[in-house]
């Protein structure tokens, strides 16, 4: 247990540093009206995160201690938004369709609800 803390607490390490060099990079050379920097990392965690998962499902490719530090770890660090997709995709494949949709729906509008109840908490105390 916590050799496998260790594999994730380094891998997420490693991926927010990334997550945070890519973002500047991309804000600093890229402007755009959107948060592109942020997208970018999403899009390139979602392909890394089904990249790990899929050698992970072929066999002996990857050790499970790999798939921590690479999945839970680097990605987990890098964005948890691969997280969401990668669980998503996976309930759709396994055939379900109203959880996905209801996953997503929650997240967005409670997370945005929450984001917001986090605002409203601190100007009411501030």
């Amino acid at each position: 247990m916590h050799r496998s803390l260790l594999f994730i607490g380094i891998g997420s390490f490693i991926g927010g540093i990334c997550r945070y060099l890519l973002q500047q990079f991309v804000q600093n050379n890229y402007p755009s009206s959107i948060p592109l920097g942020t997208l970018i990392v999403n899009i390139t965690g979602c392909f890394a995160i089904g990249l790990v998962y899929e050698l992970a499902d072929k066999g002996n490719l990857l050790s499970s201690e790999m798939r921590l530090f690479l999945a839970t770890g680097v990605c987990g660090g890098y964005t948890t938004f691969s997280s969401f997709a990668y669980e998503n995709v996976s309930m759709v494949l396994d055939g379900e369709f109203y959880y996905p949709l209801l996953y997503v729906l929650l997240s967005v509008v409670v997370g945005f609800g929450a984001v917001h109840a986090g605002i409203l908490f601190i100007n009411l105390i501030s």
